[in-house]
């Protein structure tokens, strides 16, 4: 089964952007990205089906975009304008499957 590779989560002040990477083990053309606070539920953050297409919530919806390089397996999410309630571990993968990668730390300060 696929594995996924978070990275790129940091501390950033509020505004600023950052560029997570998500590399799987095997060839991937759509991904998953979630997010998770402490003592929180999976939030959906945005997906990329096969064709291309990306949906995202409304919350981040304008800030967030989903890319991939299919030739390296890796998927990116590119986050602009950030805000300290997007502070959270963000995550690659299937939703469907519940599989997930270790996550990587993002932290807004205000």
């Amino acid at each position: 089964q696929l594995q996924f590779a978070e990275s790129g989560g940091r501390l950033v002040q509020a505004g600023e952007s950052l560029r997570l990477t998500c590399a799987a083990s095997g060839r991937i053309n759509e991904i998953d990205w979630s997010r998770q606070v402490p003592g929180g539920a999976r939030e959906w953050v945005g997906s990329l089906n096969s064709r291309g297409i990306t949906n995202y919530p409304e919350s981040v919806k304008g800030r967030f975009t989903i890319s991939r390089d299919i030739a390296k397996n890796t998927m990116y999410l590119q986050m602009n304008s950030l805000k300290p309630e997007d502070t959270a571990v963000y995550y690659c993968g299937q939703w469907g499957y519940d599989r997930w990668g270790q996550g990587t730390q993002v932290t807004v300060s205000s």
